[in-house]
């Protein structure tokens, strides 16, 4: 068998499709699955067998371009509408959201949970569980393909006619230049380093050790795409609408006739001297026909020739020892650079490039050159860069004017720059080089309350307590039973010295200015609602009492932890939860406690506000209200894992456990992808190990009984992640906790 025939013709899109990807054999699908994404928006998800849709994804908002599949079900999508999607089967997992202009490619890493997105912006950005860890920029233009070699590199191709290399840590290894124009796609042979690469100029490009070792050109000016294939054939597809394979086997080679027709087609192709495919082109100056008589130096070479005053271009094959035929040149009889426009070198547009020819027998140079350069200083740069004899100096300056007919544009620049570094002169202070220390707190003195000084005990949970390490004596080799998740009740913070609490309210209420200052009245209100909600008297907190709490909680930063701890431990009382999470008040006491999660804030107010976080999902309303307001919660509180404070870290793993235990009951698969990219953000600043055993727990709750957020977690890497917990030896609740999520993934 020579090709390929037509099994199905698969439709489910309601206008074109701009992306194929294949999804690799599951338990589900064994011979797999195929996903388009097309200009209406939606990805369409396929078996092979039928050719309707399997199920259609929808959630972009412009035409998806780019799909790029990974292990365990997952898939990622680029739009045009500048976001990129994680899919997991038929849902979507997490949006990633950070470019400003189309995203024109996407591939996930073979690293779990790291995955790319090439876009418009000219930049390309590295994911990691959902959020942006890195941004490579270099390329000028439209970042339009990617391909992976390695879980350390990857390629990117572009839109300026470059390919680049790239380390993972953000190094851009190296530029390969060849195409004369914008590069579509870019694929790399099955176990070694060398690729493939199209564009709009007619060619596929094979790269070998770096180098350009063959370029095949094709009878259409774009050719949008390449594939390689497990057997090392090469798959373009172009804008002729014809698929073709190029292979290096004898045996499958196309016959004599086919090669033939290809021969013809390709000769009978018009090429437009405007896109600048192969260079400036004056008709006046070529040879004729006898100029095919001396081979080529290399593969690939173009050559011009007029013939009957038709301008024909040819290509050097080096196996077959012949100059092919690739197209008649049009336009060429008047098109001077001003009509072609600008030429296309190394991914930089320029008013000329000359190939130079230093000597008969060896290599031909290209020389770019703009009107507004110095002759000379690009004459020397020239020979500096091709190691040529500094001799040629003169020569190659008044090669560059005889045919730039002297124009030159000097232009100097008015601003002055260092000429050191290139950058404008040093201004004394404009440099952002202040550091904030922590302010000491002035308010010292013996026994000073400080929040969160107390224990970080947390109320026993029944059975053992995990939290505490406190329970019934084991034998080590009993079998150890998962008392651990998944969490059902929310953990709270509830350790409190009210005298202390208010102690230190009515000290700074002392120096509050005169529009904060709280009365006696308002302090014995203060009270009562604290002795209420601590469960010392029977009374329910009146709204006149929360009026006054919400004055305190108003205070100036400096001043307000003591009035935050008292909101810590009363919105663990109903009626307080339900004035504060109300339908009409909710959105200013959310807006509040983020305020306090501001990562240049005081740490005191930070911790407190996780707390009070916590403690709101005690009750049915404050659950509501921060499952309504999620998405803010925690990318806000996300913000705090870069504290250095445990105590903070502790809090904010108490939040992200009380969201796992509330996200398992209502199953919400979104939710889970949310919280599970937080625990893997969190879990690789964390140090302290009561914070690492909540996440842990918060990790198993979220993926008790639903494969669905199993293969999430694994397709982010969390098992990699947490490995080493499961060696920890005290606290042994850490240990063992992530053994039994260990079991799960």
């Amino acid at each position: 068998n020579r090709g390929f025939t037509e099994m199905h013709c698969m439709s489910g899109h309601s206008n074109f499709v701009s992306c194929v990807c294949i999804i690799p054999p599951s338990d589900l699908y064994p011979r797999g699955l195929i996903a388009t994404g097309g200009n209406d928006h939606n990805i369409c998800i396929f078996t092979v067998d039928s050719p309707a849709p399997l199920y259609i994804l929808k959630g972009h908002k412009n035409t998806v371009c780019s799909l790029s599949s990974g292990k365990f079900g997952t898939l990622l999508s680029g739009s045009w509408d500048t976001t990129a999607k994680v899919w997991l089967n038929d849902r979507c997992m997490m949006t990633l959201q950070g470019h400003t202009a189309a995203i024109w490619a996407v591939k996930i890493l073979p690293e779990q949970g790291l995955m790319l997105t090439g876009s418009a912006d000219k930049t390309i950005k590295l994911w990691k569980a959902g959020r942006c860890e890195r941004t490579f920029t270099g390329h000028e233009d439209c970042v339009r393909g990617l391909a992976i070699l390695s879980e350390m590199e990857f390629l990117s191709c572009a839109n300026d006619a470059s390919v680049r290399r790239w380390e993972i840590s953000g190094k851009c290894l190296q530029v390969y230049y060849g195409h004369t124009n914008y590069i579509y796609s870019i694929s790399v042979f099955p176990q070694c380093k060398d690729f493939v690469t199209t564009g709009e100029d007619r060619s596929l490009r094979i790269w070998k050790q770096g180098e350009c070792t063959q370029t095949i050109r094709l009878p259409a000016q774009s050719v949008w795409c390449c594939c390689v294939l497990d057997n090392g054939d090469i798959v373009v597809g172009a804008s002729d609408g014809i698929i073709r394979v190029f292979t290096a086997s004898l045996e499958r080679t196309a016959s004599a006739e086919e090669i033939q027709a290809f021969e013809n087609e390709l000769s009978q192709a018009s090429i437009d001297t405007k896109t600048g495919d192969l260079g400036d082109i004056n008709a006046d100056n070529l040879p004729g026909r006898e100029h095919l008589k001396d081979p080529g130096t290399r593969d690939g070479q173009t050559r011009l020739i007029k013939d009957n005053g038709k301008v024909e271009a040819y290509q050097w094959s080096v196996s077959e020892g012949r100059w092919i035929k690739i197209g008649d040149v049009v336009g060429s009889s008047e098109a001077t650079q001003q009509t072609s426009g600008k030429v296309l070198f190394e991914g930089k547009e320029y008013d000329y490039v000359f190939t130079i020819d230093v000597n008969e027998s060896g290599p031909s140079y290209k020389l770019p050159y703009n009107i507004t350069d110095d002759p000379w200083l690009t004459a020397y740069n020239f020979l500096q860069k091709n190691d040529l004899n500094p001799m040629f100096l003169d020569q190659v300056a008044k090669f560059i004017m005889d045919n730039t007919k002297g124009q030159t544009l000097l232009s100097t620049s008015a601003q002055f720059s260092d000429p050191f570094t290139g950058a404008g002169r040093y201004v004394p202070g404009s440099s952002s080089g202040s550091s904030t220390m922590p302010a000491a707190d002035p308010f010292t003195g013996a026994g000073r309350y400080v929040p969160g000084s107390a224990s970080n005990a947390v109320a026993p949970v029944g059975g053992v307590d995990p939290y505490t390490g406190t329970g019934a004596y084991r034998s080590a080799a009993a079998n150890v039973e998962n008392i651990y998740f998944p969490k059902q009740d929310a953990v709270t913070f509830d350790q409190a010295n009210p005298t202390q609490i208010l102690g230190k309210l009515k000290e700074l209420n002392g120096s509050a200015t005169e529009e904060h200052k709280l009365t006696e009245d308002d302090l014995i209100i203060l009270e009562k609602i604290l002795s209420a909600t601590c469960n010392t008297s029977a009374e329910t907190p009146t709204a006149q009492q929360l009026q006054t709490l919400w004055k305190a909680i108003n205070w100036p930063e400096d001043i307000v932890f003591p009035a935050l701890d008292i909101l810590r431990l009363s919105v663990r009382h109903p009626t307080v939860t339900e004035n504060f999470c109300s339908e009409k008040d909710h959105v200013q006491f959310i807006i509040l406690l983020l305020k306090f999660l501001n990562p240049e804030g005081k740490q005191a107010n930070q911790l407190l506000a996780l707390r009070a976080l916590c403690n709101c999902f005690v009750s049915q309303a404050g659950q509501k209200l921060m499952m309504e307001q999620r998405d803010e919660i925690m990318a806000q509180a996300t913000e705090m894992k870069s504290s250095n404070n445990k105590n903070i870290h502790i809090a904010l793993a108490t939040l992200t456990l009380n969201y796992a235990a509330c996200l398992h009951k209502v199953n919400n698969i979104e939710g889970k992808a949310q919280c599970l990219s937080v625990i893997s953000t969190v879990m690789e600043v964390v140090q302290d190990l009561e914070a690492i055993f909540r996440l842990l727990v918060a990790l198993g709750t979220l993926i008790s009984d639903d494969t669905n957020a199993v293969q999430l977690a694994k397709s982010l890497g969390v098992d990699s992640q947490i490995k080493k917990y499961a060696s920890v030896s005290e606290p042994a609740k850490v240990k063992e906790c992530c053994r039994f999520v260990l079991n799960l993934l």
